[in-house]
């Protein structure tokens, strides 16, 4: 993730840490003050919050390190992250059962069932093994065959935490790629993290209820819940890398094209002074671009010969099958219109909506150009690659009808330098 784009002091810290606007120079206002330079992304921490946090009016330091502990506390709520704790009744696990069925569809597996610890199975009746069934791929009359040897146990570990496991159960005579395997790893770890989040969270503002509580104890959970939020930022941005591999994956031709997009993409934007959110999102946007894919079999990717009605409608379709996807993950939800709209055209003949010239958000028209010139650089099963030169003259003969007009001569001066 990308660190706040703030202004230095000469030493290099940022201006969150500078002791005298904080609380008498306290040592731990000043880990909490880095904590935010260094863990808060910028899109999730707003210029008002950052303000409220240099401040500190408040003249008692427990009040002040509660303010400080609520904004935490509401920007990681349960619908802020990737957790998805807080059920009360065994209605609302249906949700793990999708989750089950997508992984089944974008690994190519047999089945997928999720299993919760006890503790975080709430509203579920707990189970001697300390595990809880909560979601499956497969209907509830069928069995799961637990002593299968071909089984993939994936625990959701974080620390000495055990928040439980996703298990795979591979087709027949198919191993599930390493790719795939690192994509269900990373997505165990951010679901484990989201729940630890969550769990800190709530016992952070059942202390904050308190009227005893002191400032050692408070500042102890602050400390907490930043080391959390630290490595929840790291595990989102491997998450979105693994998902981009993933989908690269799917095709034998494709290999690092959302890489690629990406790289290029933030060229772009260092080229033209974007600020850092914007980048990171644009990059994000780059790399996930073709997440639709993902749910994709594979075989349709490498097809040769000419395709199916069925297969026309699947590839048609696959954009708003990753925008549901990437709904579903609410840390990414400012990189949907930059992907959903990356298929318009600058002469408003594109998908979906039609839109036209600068009515395409920016992000898009990035993207767009981007995803065109690395395919076109890339082979394909119908093509060799084309050189640099070719690339650009054929971006060059679509400006104004496919592409922005200045992003093209933005990647003619990329490409020259």
């Amino acid at each position: 993730m990308a660190k706040e784009n703030v202004n230095k002091e000469e030493n290099g810290v940022s201006v969150f840490s500078r002791s005298e606007e904080l609380l008498g120079g306290d040592p731990l206002e000043e880990i909490f003050a880095l904590n935010l330079g260094d863990f808060l992304t910028e899109h999730l921490i707003s210029d008002e919050l950052a303000q409220k946090i240099k401040k500190h009016d408040a003249k008692d330091k427990a009040e002040s390190l509660k303010k400080q502990l609520h904004e935490l506390i509401s920007i990681y709520s349960i619908n802020n992250t990737l957790s998805v704790l807080g059920f009360t009744n065994k209605e609302d696990y249906i949700i793990y059962n999708s989750i089950a069925k997508t992984i089944v569809q974008m690994i190519d597996a047999k089945a997928c069932h999720i299993f919760l610890a006890n503790e975080y199975a709430i509203g579920m009746e707990k189970d001697e093994t300390g595990l809880v069934l909560v979601g499956s791929s497969i209907s509830a009359d069928e069995e799961i065959n637990c002593e299968d040897p071909s089984l993939l146990d994936i625990p959701m570990h974080y620390g000495s935490e055990n928040a439980g496991l996703i298990m795979i159960e591979p087709m027949p005579d198919k191993k599930i790629s390493d790719e795939f395997v690192k994509l269900i790893q990373v997505t165990s770890r951010l679901f484990a993290i989201s729940m630890m989040l969550q769990k800190l969270t709530d016992e952070t503002a059942h202390v904050m209820e308190d009227p005893d509580v002191t400032s050692s104890e408070l500042q102890h959970y602050r400390a907490e819940l930043t080391a959390v939020i630290g490595d929840l930022g790291q595990e989102q941005q491997n998450f979105v890398e693994m998902l981009a591999k993933a989908v690269d994956a799917k095709s034998e031709f494709h290999n690092n094209h959302s890489q690629r997009v990406a790289d290029l993409a933030k060229r772009f934007c260092e080229h033209i002074g974007l600020n850092e959110k914007t980048k990171d999102l644009i990059y994000y946007a780059g790399l996930l671009q073709n997440i639709g894919k993902i749910t994709i079999p594979e075989e349709l990717f490498n097809k040769k010969g000419k395709l199916s009605p069925e297969d026309w409608e699947k590839l048609q379709n696959h954009p708003n099958i990753g925008v549901s996807l990437l709904m579903s993950i609410n840390f990414l939800s400012e990189v949907i219109p930059y992907i959903h709209y990356h298929k318009e055209r600058w002469d408003g003949k594109g998908e979906p909506e039609g839109l036209k010239g600068y009515s395409i958000p920016f992000g898009s028209r990035i993207i767009a150009i981007s995803d065109a010139y690395c395919a076109l650089t890339e082979d394909r099963p119908y093509r060799k690659a084309l050189s640099e030169a070719e690339a650009l003259n054929i971006i060059k003969e679509e400006s104004g009808t496919k592409w922005d007009p200045e992003l093209v001569g933005v990647l003619e001066s990329i490409l020259a330098q």
